[in-house]
């Protein structure tokens, strides 16, 4: 447990042991490094060492009940704790989904600290974000949109059959196409923590209503000195023009593409998301 702001805990854990460390920011806003366990079958056996974290708010981390934390700002002054805590120096910062997010804007304040970045799954605003998934959902059959928009209507974003249409139609396409879902991608979906979620992000994956909203860091990304891998994939709920896009915007930017993969390519294309990993981890 790693003291943050004075007065909180965040949980991390290290796996392996080697001269490349990485430090791992998982997503949501509000998720919890849970669903990133695959993690521990490749990075270790190629000598990469990591850190699990779970950000406050988070899975094992401590959960104030306190709106005003939930802040990109302060998410991203809390990474440069945990990095000063566990004594890492000339590190890999590895974000997935929101992680991405954090990540980009831990290097544009600390690239001092920063050896590598990789970001997995997220495009370099909201607004792409939330166009991209609204692109996705017209591709549904109109009857089982209009279900979906009573329940929306209604404010019935938790009810079991609107979650179920969502999983279904939506979900099994191009968040993970495994079926059944890999037990630490269940696992993760129950922690998710709704008071992060809902404050940063907004009611569900559609709309964004949170402090998100108008998050863009398009023009900025040119300001990220650093070797940097941005990872899409086929099936993804980002649009994969808009990773590739990314990485031609910043000056050492890589894309890697998983033709099978969708929004969590690291568990249903693993064989082309870890060798192209490890591949830029230990370039």
């Amino acid at each position: 447990m790693i003291q943050v702001d004075g007065k909180y805990n965040v949980w991390t854990r290290r796996v392996g042991d080697g001269a490349i460390k990485v430090l791992t920011l998982h997503g949501g806003p509000g998720a919890t490094h849970v669903y990133l366990e695959c993690l521990e079958k490749f990075l270790p056996q190629a000598g990469i060492e990591f850190y699990f974290y779970d950000q406050l708010g988070c899975g094992a981390s401590d959960k104030p009940d306190d709106p005003s934390l939930w802040t990109l700002d302060r998410f991203r002054d809390e990474v440069e704790q945990v990095r000063g805590a566990l004594g890492l120096e000339n590190f890999i910062l590895y974000g997935h989904d929101f992680g991405a997010m954090l990540a980009i804007e831990y290097a544009l304040k600390y690239p001092m600290t920063l050896r590598k970045l990789v970001l997995s799954n997220m495009t370099a605003s909201s607004l792409a974000y939330e166009t991209y998934m609204h692109q996705l959902r017209s591709t549904v059959a109109p009857n089982i949109r209009a279900k979906m928009e009573e329940f929306e209507t209604a404010g019935l974003y938790e009810d079991p059959d609107y979650q179920a249409l969502i999983q279904q139609f939506l979900y099994a396409k191009n968040r993970c196409r495994l079926d059944p879902l890999p037990e630490p991608v269940q696992r993760a979906a129950k922690m998710l923590s709704r008071p992060v979620y809902n404050t940063m992000h907004g009611p569900n994956e559609f709309l964004i209503t949170g402090n998100l909203k108008r998050w863009d860091r398009w023009i900025d990304l040119m300001r990220i000195p650093i070797p940097t891998l941005a990872i899409g994939s086929r099936w993804d709920q980002i649009d994969p023009t808009d990773i590739e896009k990314e990485a031609r915007k910043m000056p050492q930017g890589r894309y890697a593409f998983c033709a099978n993969g969708s929004h969590l390519c690291m568990w249903d294309d693993q064989q082309s998301y870890f060798d192209q990993l490890i591949r830029f981890l230990k370039a």
